[in-house]
C-alpha cells in the first residue's frame, strides 16, 4: 500500500528548500506529471533505478510508487531531511548519498541492467549524460535513460541531419541507441518556473556496430562539428586517413558535417577504426 505522503510544497516549506541557483535546481511538484515521468521507462516493481539531484524528492517520490529500488545522489545537504522521511515511509527502498554525482563511478550506485532516471539539474546534465554514453564497453550497464533536459539540449539529443540542432550529441545519442522525445514539459511546471521550456528524452541502447572504436566516433564528430560551417574535406584534414576514408565511403569531401546521417558517421568510423587498429603501434 502506497503511504499518504504530505503535499511536496509543505515539505519544501517545513524545511526551507528554496531552489538554489547555484546547483541549477528547479524543482517539480505535480505529482501526476511526475507519475507519468516514472512511468516512461516502463514497469519498475522491483528495479533499480539511479537518480541523480532528487532535490526535496518529488520524482523520488513517483519512482518509489512504482516499486523502484531508488539510488539517489544529492549535494545539496539541505535537501537530506526530506529524503530521510521519504526512506523511513517506504522502507528498504530509498539510498541517499550525499555526493557530486559527476565524480561517482556508476558502479557505485546501479546494478547491472538498471535504470536511470533523473530531472537533472541544468548545469551538469550534458557532462552527465555524455558520460554514460561514452567508452568502449557497451551495451552499457544501464537499461534506459529517462532525463529531463532544457529543450535546446532535449532536440539537440535527437536532431535528424540537416537541422540546426544537429551536432556530436545527436551523433553520440543515437548511433548505438535509440533516443527519443518522450515528453516536453512547460516551464510553469516548475518551481521557481526557469526561462526556457524542458523536455524529458527517453533513451535505450541497442547493439554497437561492429568495428566501430568509440574514441575514434569521438574524434570525427569532434573535427567535424568543430568547424561545422566548413566542408568535410576541410573540417576532417587534422585526421589521419579521414580524407581517403570519405572517399571510400563514397562521401563527398564538399558536404558539410550536419548533412551526413548518423550511418555515414558509422561508416566513416569503422573505415578509420580499422585504420587506427592497423597501425604499427
Amino acid at each position: 500500500m502506497t503511504p499518504d505522503l504530505p503535499p511536496l510544497r509543505d515539505v519544501i516549506a517545513r524545511h526551507g528548500l528554496a531552489a538554489s541557483k547555484a546547483l541549477g535546481q528547479n524543482f517539480l511538484l505535480d505529482g501526476q506529471l511526475l507519475d507519468r515521468i516514472a512511468a516512461i521507462p516502463g514497469d519498475l516493481t522491483g528495479a533499480c533505478v539511479y537518480e541523480v539531484g532528487p532535490g526535496p524528492g518529488g520524482l523520488t517520490r513517483a519512482l518509489l510508487r512504482a516499486g523502484a529500488k531508488v539510488t539517489a545522489v544529492e549535494r545539496d545537504a539541505r535537501c537530506l531531511p526530506a529524503l530521510a522521511e521519504l526512506g523511513t515511509a517506504f522502507p528498504g527502498q530509498l539510498r541517499v548519498i550525499e555526493d557530486d554525482a559527476l565524480s561517482i563511478p556508476l558502479t557505485d550506485v546501479l546494478d547491472e541492467g538498471g535504470h536511470i532516471a533523473s530531472n537533472l539539474p541544468y548545469n551538469v546534465g550534458t557532462a552527465l549524460l555524455v558520460q554514460w554514453l561514452s567508452g568502449e564497453v557497451w551495451p552499457p550497464r544501464w537499461k534506459s535513460l529517462t532525463l529531463m533536459f532544457q529543450r535546446e539540449v532535449a532536440d539537440r539529443i535527437v536532431a535528424q541531419p540537416g537541422s540546426s540542432a544537429y551536432g556530436r550529441l545527436s551523433i553520440l545519442g543515437q548511433w548505438r541507441s535509440t533516443a527519443r522525445l518522450a515528453m516536453p514539459v512547460h516551464r510553469s511546471a516548475f518551481t521557481p518556473p526557469p526561462k526556457v521550456m524542458s523536455a524529458v528524452v527517453h533513451i535505450t541502447p541497442k547493439p554497437a556496430p561492429e568495428g566501430v572504436s568509440a574514441r575514434v566516433m569521438e574524434q570525427i564528430t569532434a573535427a567535424a562539428f568543430g568547424q561545422r560551417r566548413k566542408m568535410l574535406r576541410q573540417s576532417l584534414k587534422s585526421l589521419a586517413g579521414a580524407l581517403n576514408a570519405l572517399e571510400a565511403c563514397g562521401i563527398n569531401g564538399e558536404r558539410r558535417a550536419e548533412t551526413l546521417s548518423v550511418d555515414e558517421f558509422i561508416a566513416l568510423g569503422r573505415v578509420l577504426s580499422s585504420a587506427s587498429a592497423h597501425q604499427p603501434g
